[in-house]
């Protein structure tokens, strides 16, 4: 099984779920009796939210930075940019998976490359799921119990509230919450079951703009901040290259590539899914744009390459702590929220990667539920033992996210099984190509020249 493998509209006969590489996760059929049959089909308006989750993560917390290389005026043409770089691969996805009868991501690569492509595919989404996800756990622990880097100590949210104690330190608070929010939330079988969670995710990052904006317009009125740069500010040719780096953030900050087919298969009426790919793309970008312009203006040249760490410091206006103790709450919130969503392709790859030939997972309660609890327990490890994980998914993280993004649907196209491709898609694909594999090549070219600089021993 792959990604896609989610409860289906009760239309398909048995003999299309046995056949298809991407037999759907909630059966139809399951010997001679209907499974599931309540269930009558996703909304549109669960799906938008559900994609729009997907798309929304921590890249939105990266946008701000990209705003301080290539300044306000080409930040924004390149958010836009992407996101028609994105509706367009993931209509390449689409349109190739009906050509081709297949229902998910993963079967759409097996049948273009075989069985190694899904496999390749399959990895892809193991790479970059675990380390987001990762992550989104090294967020939630920094925010809400804290950190320290470099000897100096950055007070968490409830440690500042509540002073240290034992149930607030950084390992209580990650068990806590990955007992109380994570299990529970992964624990469903249709994706569709998200949606009140994806909708409350969406709103979480619709607060963290709303405030930033307020704050970026108190600041503006009062005369506390500059106008921003509309261009990058290019001097030599370090600085030209550097413009290249921002493109695997913008790429990630827009997959929801492993999630589309299996989005689509719920629906209601599957016809759907190309105007629930636009609108949650309108929307995401936005979000995108508006908190890129305010994040921007708020801290200018000073933007962090997170901008969350902006919030840890005085705003130099009233309520300001308040205020950054909830910018800081609602998003750690909101990362919590979209966890389940990113985790849900993870653990549908994991098995068709380890168990290829074995029956439906939601078949099986026991495999089902090994796998949750083990992927589950791998990324509370990985962010209580691993801190330096955060510089080796700079490199694997943004690479298998281009290949989601980018690579993939564009060598779909480039193989033309079906022969379904125009000469503008051959010329796209072939942009996204070149595109994916310069930008990456330079951002990690850049990246690991500043880690050996930065880990290099000092005379």
């Amino acid at each position: 099984m792959t990604i896609g493998d989610v409860a289906p509209i009760p239309r398909r006969n048995s003999s299309t779920c046995i056949n298809d590489v991407a037999a759907p996760l909630l059966p139809e059929y399951h010997g001679d009796e209907v499974a599931y049959d309540e269930f009558n089909g996703a909304s549109f308006s669960g799906a938008v939210f559900n994609l729009a989750t997907t798309i929304i993560g921590a890249g939105i917390m990266a946008l701000p930075a990209t705003m301080k290389i290539l300044g306000l005026g080409l930040g924004i043409t390149m958010i836009v940019v992407m996101a028609f770089l994105t509706d367009a691969s993931i209509e390449f996805l689409l349109r190739f998976s009906k050509a081709g009868k297949n229902r998910s991501y993963g079967g759409l690569m097996g049948g273009s490359f075989g069985n190694p492509g899904r496999i390749l595919l399959q990895v892809a989404v193991l790479v970059n799921n675990i380390g987001v996800l990762i992550v989104y756990m090294i967020i939630i622990g920094d925010v809400l119990a804290g950190k320290t880097e470099d000897g100096i100590h950055h007070f968490g949210v409830l440690e500042g509230w509540f002073g240290h104690h034992w149930w607030n330190g950084r390992a209580a608070i990650l068990l806590i919450t990955t007992l109380g929010v994570f299990a529970p939330l992964a624990c469903f079988k249709r994706i569709d079951s998200l949606k009140f969670t994806s909708a409350l995710s969406v709103a979480l990052a619709v607060v963290f703009l709303i405030i930033t904006a307020g704050i970026s317009i108190m600041k503006l009125i009062s005369g506390g901040v500059a106008m921003p740069r509309l261009l990058p500010d290019v001097t030599d040719l370090t600085s030209f290259w550097n413009l290249f780096t921002v493109v695997p953030v913008l790429v990630t900050a827009f997959i929801c590539h492993y999630n589309v087919h299996s989005i689509q298969n719920e629906l209601e009426d599957p016809s759907q899914i190309r105007p629930v790919v636009r609108s949650a793309l309108m929307l995401c970008s936005s979000v995108y744009i508006m908190t890129s312009i305010f994040g921007f203006l708020l801290f200018g040249d000073d933007t962090l390459d997170d901008v969350l760490a902006n919030f840890d410091t005085d705003l130099g206006i009233p309520f300001g702590s308040i205020l950054n103790d909830a910018v800081r709450v609602s998003y750690a919130l909101h990362l919590m929220l979209v966890f389940p969503i990113v985790f849900y392709p993870l653990r549908i790859n994991i098995d068709g990667l380890l168990f290829p030939s074995a029956r439906l997972l939601s078949t099986s309660n026991v495999r089902f539920g090994c796998l949750t609890a083990g992927l589950i327990s791998v990324i509370f490890l990985g962010a209580n033992f691993i801190p330096s994980i955060w510089d080796a998914f700079q490199f694997t993280g943004a690479t298998a996210a281009v290949c989601l993004g980018f690579i993939f649907p564009a060598s779909i196209i480039l193989k033309d099984r079906h022969d379904k491709a125009t000469n503008r898609d051959t010329t796209l694909a072939i942009f996204m190509i070149v595109l994916a594999v310069l930008s990456n090549a330079i951002a990690i070219y850049s990246d690991a020249y500043a880690l050996f600089k930065k880990n290099a021993p000092r005379e």
